[in-house]
């Protein structure tokens, strides 16, 4: 499969990399769909792979690395400001537009995880989108604190945070955080088995440049974020929601609270796994082809 790397500016000048695919057997300009990751993901965790089979039905795509992650620019390193990414995605959307190959009319999203989130609030922000993926997505920070992450955690992730504060303030390193353990009791972002397993396994088989580490103050932004607010502005953009039934990560029952908000058009796939369950194997066969299938419709329909 031929792609191109690329880059273009974020918010505020700052320099995003990623990969362009050119739609196939189609006449240009054709449709894109514009892909972005989870908390402290790169695009080498499989986006290449849903990138092919978004490619292949003749749509153009668009993946990234978010600002101070993986291959894009961006200070201080392993630091996740929401709003600053769903800012990005909107300048992403915009890069997509200058190109030859791109029907401007007929953009779509897709988003995974905390940018499953993301795509929510883009979508309902920004209309050039006329379809949008939003799967194993994050709803809200305080309600997901709550679930996914032990009470006795809490505190401790709360005194981190206030120390980080008076450090930088008086000059000094962001204090950071380790993304998944391979101890459950022990403090992390994401203290799931499975999401130990699939971190490390994907890091070592695909992605060398993935780091278990995020600031201390990424995780003061999640929890103030709240995109599935948004989700009742979407229509009349189609919504396509993937969710897993035992999603430990992103809880689906937020994502089926807010699924109940959303106006139509809309459509909901509930299928069972965890929340890593959808990037590989059968679960990415089935549910790569349901966004692809999507797309098709409303962007080539």
């Amino acid at each position: 499969m031929n792609r191109e790397d690329i880059e273009f500016e974020g918010e505020g000048g700052v320099t995003l990399r990623g990969w362009f695919y050119p739609a196939r057997n189609t006449s240009t300009p054709a449709p894109v769909v514009v892909l972005a990751h989870g908390l402290s993901c790169v695009k080498e965790m499989h986006l290449d792979d849903y990138a092919v089979v978004f490619s292949e039905a003749g749509l153009n795509v668009l993946a990234y690395d978010h600002r101070n992650f993986g291959d894009s620019e961006g200070t201080p390193r392993q630091e996740v400001d929401p709003v600053l990414q769903y800012r990005d995605f909107r300048n992403a959307i915009t890069y997509a537009t200058t190109r030859a190959e791109v029907d401007a009319s007929k953009i779509g999203i897709w988003g995974s995880s905390f940018s499953g989130g993301h795509v929510l609030m883009v979508a309902a922000i920004d209309k050039r989108v006329k379809a949008v993926v939003s799967q194993v997505p994050f709803i809200t920070g305080p309600r997901t604190l709550s679930r996914a992450i032990r009470p006795d955690f809490i505190p401790v992730f709360r005194a981190i945070q206030e120390g980080d504060r008076l450090n930088r303030f008086t000059g000094g390193e962001p204090a950071m955080v380790p993304v998944v353990a391979a101890d459950p009791t022990a403090q992390a972002v994401m203290p799931a088995t499975d999401a130990y397993e699939w971190f490390s396994k994907t890091s070592a088989d695909r992605a060398p440049n993935w780091k278990n580490e995020l600031t201390a103050r990424s995780m003061e932004m999640v929890t103030e974020y709240a995109p599935g607010t948004f989700i009742s502005r979407i229509a009349p953009t189609p919504l396509l929601m993937i969710v897993a039934d035992n999603d430990r990560v992103a809880p689906f029952e937020l994502a089926l609270d807010a699924y109940e908000e959303a106006r139509e058009p809309k459509q909901i796939i509930v299928r069972q796994g965890g929340h890593f369950d959808f990037y590989s194997g059968p679960g990415f066969d089935e549910l790569s082809a349901a966004a692809r299938d999507h797309f098709v419709k409303h962007l080539l329909g």
